[in-house]
């Protein structure tokens, strides 16, 4: 592959130097899949389970083949989005997300390890304002 542009069918790669390019990228990278597999990342997705003869959820996983149609897409698009996100980090990076089912799960683990929370870019900004 060459310096300038990039394939458009595989993922950009974080290497732990390179966040907030690669979050950019990514989230392109995401969104031209379809609009379910970015829509999972942000809003996370539940593995289906068995409605009581009420239709109140219960603790019981759906077996696969009796998944409707809806929850056979989002799951689709969730794996996508897993997909993306472990073919998008070198194999440190991995290592923090290899366990997670959920798209959202990786890429929320990702943006805290890079950008922190909100108490860790508060004292980055404090500790760079002082620094100034």
């Amino acid at each position: 592959m060459e310096k300038e542009g990039g394939f458009v069918n595989i993922p950009p790669i974080l290497d732990g130097t390179n966040y907030d390019y690669w979050k950019s990228r990514m989230s392109a990278y995401l969104k031209s899949s379809d609009s379910k597999t970015w829509k999972v990342v942000l809003r996370g997705w539940e593995y289906p389970v068995v409605l009581d003869k009420d239709g109140h959820k219960t603790e019981v996983l759906k077996p696969e083949e009796e998944w409707t149609v809806p929850e056979d897409d989002l799951a689709l698009a969730n794996s996508k989005a897993l997909n993306a996100l472990f073919n998008g980090v070198d194999k440190n990076m991995f290592r923090h997300i290899k366990k997670c089912d959920v798209a959202k799960d990786a890429w929320d683990i990702l943006r805290t390890a890079h950008e922190g929370t909100s108490k860790v870019k508060s004292s980055r900004i404090q500790l760079l304002t002082t620094k100034f």
